[in-house]
């Protein structure tokens, strides 16, 4: 059987590699093996906290909305039921937004909703 010499290849794919760990710290930027280990935990990472950010924000918005609902004299449980019942059909995100933004409006929507 033939020899095979698989410099060129082998420093091709650790080099590959290496570029992905830019910016890491410590040997973890140049050292092959630590590199792929950290790199493997920060594709685990980011492919979890895509989802997770969703539901965060989520969080966020409802506290948002609540604490804007709070200071009209609605409760945010009530003032949601009152959007479904007169099929408002605003998103949390938007009516976060709107909340910060545009008091006014804000205010206009928890009227239509309270009557």
């Amino acid at each position: 059987m033939a020899r095979v010499k698989r410099g060129k290849i082998a420093h091709k794919r650790r080099k590959h590699l290496l570029k992905y760990a830019k910016g890491f710290r410590w040997g973890r930027k140049a050292k092959f093996q630590a590199a792929k280990e950290a790199l493997h935990h920060a594709w685990e990472y980011s492919y979890r906290d895509r989802r997770t950010k969703k539901r965060e924000f989520r969080k966020l918005w409802q506290v948002q909305i609540n604490a804007a609902c709070r200071q009209v004299g609605i409760s945010y449980s009530r003032f949601i039921a009152g959007l479904k019942k007169n099929k408002i059909e605003l998103d949390r995100k938007i009516l976060s937004n709107l909340a910060q933004n545009n008091p006014e409006i804000f205010k206009k929507i928890t009227d239509k909703v309270k009557n």
